[in-house]
């Protein structure tokens, strides 16, 4: 499963960034990592772009970039 397909107020995990290049660096340094917890906050009417709790803050991400991040269930 990917972010951009998480629901509203659904929490899950990330585990890997697909992709590569500047792009991936990116949202490497945004704090999308391995093993830390996300949440989807809101999304824009249309689905597009959507607002992720990630480190303690919300980050907006184009569906396009949510769809490279997979993630899994939360964890303990």
């Amino acid at each position: 499963m990917t972010l951009d397909q998480l629901k509203v107020g659904q929490t899950a995990t990330i585990t890997a960034i697909r992709g590569e290049g500047p792009l991936v660096q990116r949202l490497m340094v945004l704090g999308l990592l391995e093993g830390s917890p996300v949440r989807v906050t809101r999304r824009a009417i249309g689905g597009d772009p959507i607002e992720v709790n990630v480190m303690g803050y919300a980050l907006s991400l184009r569906q396009a970039e949510a769809a490279l991040v997979s993630v899994g269930p939360p964890g303990p």
